[in-house]
């Protein structure tokens, strides 16, 4: 099937009303996108296996009698969920271009020497949960299960019940060494979310590394009361500590040259009429540089800490380089692309490190915008990207 009708395929599950998307992991909008997937996959003739972390993947030939050869499958793919009104190409992008892909070799009579599987991993960007990569941070061991099948959503409902209720059994839940081990390498293709790919007038571009990056929670306290009769200097307002918080996250981020924002705060008991008596609120950071992240971390929780907070740390994820010869082999196929180093995480970051060889694709986006509705790729690029990859697997699945 070419890239377009594929896509369309795909465009109006879990489309908001803001003309963004909200898919959020083990909801009725996930088990849509999952049975896309699967359909997909059997109309290809590919068989589809989850592994123990609730990720799908769908093979072309046998891997297990593959590896029992000593040839270990080739995986291309990204992830289908979204963060709140995010775009429409964020993961998405990466495993239509799979299928796409895999539809141009079949075409052509390619036939693999090794096995090839289009991977979705599940609850990439943490929306419902707060953990990102939650599915590879579990495939890999990074997140235990315990502590996976612990989180809440903002309804306080777990990941266990979540998981219950959308069909599967937490009890099995775990690191998957067995997946793992089927796979010689991943290569990811994603829309690029910046502009460097725009700024070079490049269509194509690979990723040399992830900055590290990791997210934080700060709890703000104060006292439950009547906004109607209650005394200003009689009250105790955590939305006022809040204000001083995020001020002073964007003049540390300054200081120490990191990206550090909140951008997801939860107030209770968030009544218009009622003074809050606690405000939770989430941090991001990420930079080129660890020590400068962590500095700035160490400094907010010193001063939350003095407002009378606390600030504990949900996720980090350490400068992760993409794997060089396998990079180096991707700019040979393509014609020496050029190489971008990205501030976003990816399943493939976790998996790099897990000792998995990985590798980018970075397709432009016009916009530069991304986790929003203008977040773009154009149809030529996005065809230029399938070719790219078709190109790619014929390479490593070839010998």
């Amino acid at each position: 099937m070419p890239f377009d009708p594929l896509w369309q395929s795909l465009e109006e599950i879990g489309r908001a009303s803001a003309g963004g998307y909200r898919r959020f992991a083990w909801t009725p909008e996930d088990a849509a996108l999952r049975e896309w997937f699967t359909a997909q996959a059997t109309d290809r003739g590919l068989a589809v296996e989850p592994d123990r972390a609730g990720n799908l993947w769908a093979w072309w030939g046998d891997p297990d009698d593959a590896l029992r050869h000593g040839r270990p499958g080739v995986a291309v793919g990204s992830h289908l969920d979204s963060v709140p009104d995010g775009g429409a190409f964020d993961g998405p992008l990466g495993v239509v271009s799979a299928f796409a892909a895999l539809d141009l070799l079949q075409g052509r009579g390619f036939r693999p020497a090794r096995p090839v599987a289009v991977a979705c991993f599940g609850d990439e960007e943490g929306a419902r949960f707060g953990v990102a990569c939650a599915g590879s941070r579990v495939l890999t061991g990074v997140l235990t299960a315990d502590r996976a099948l612990a989180l809440t959503d903002a309804d306080g409902v777990t990941l266990a019940d979540a998981l219950t209720r959308a069909g599967q059994d937490p009890a099995g839940w775990g690191p998957d060494p067995v997946a793992l081990g089927r796979i010689s390498c991943l290569v990811e293709l994603h829309v690029e979310q910046g502009r460097g790919l725009v700024d070079l007038g490049r269509p194509l571009g690979l990723g040399s590394r992830i900055w590290p990056h990791g997210r934080w929670r700060f709890d703000l306290h104060g006292r439950a009361d009547h906004a109607g009769t209650t005394r200003l200097v009689d009250r105790r307002d955590p939305m006022l500590t809040l204000a001083v918080v995020v001020q002073r996250i964007r003049a540390l981020a300054e200081r120490h040259a990191v990206l550090a924002t909140c951008g997801k705060v939860r107030v209770e008991p968030n009544g218009v009429n009622a003074i809050p008596s606690r405000v939770t609120g989430w941090l991001d950071c990420r930079g080129d540089d660890p020590e400068a992240v962590r500095t700035l971390v160490a400094e907010l929780g010193a001063e939350v800490a003095e407002l009378g907070g606390e600030l504990c740390e949900e996720s980090w994820t350490p400068p992760t380089p993409f794997d060089p010869g396998l990079t180096a082999r991707l700019a040979r196929v393509l014609d020496d692309p050029p190489v971008l180093p990205t501030g976003a995480g990816h399943d493939s970051g976790i998996l790099a490190q897990a000792g998995i060889p990985t590798a980018m694709i970075f397709v432009r986006n016009p916009t530069g915008v991304s986790h929003a509705p203008d977040e773009r790729a154009e149809p030529d690029d996005c065809r230029t990207g399938v070719a790219a990859l078709a190109d790619v697997l014929a390479e490593l699945a070839g010998t």
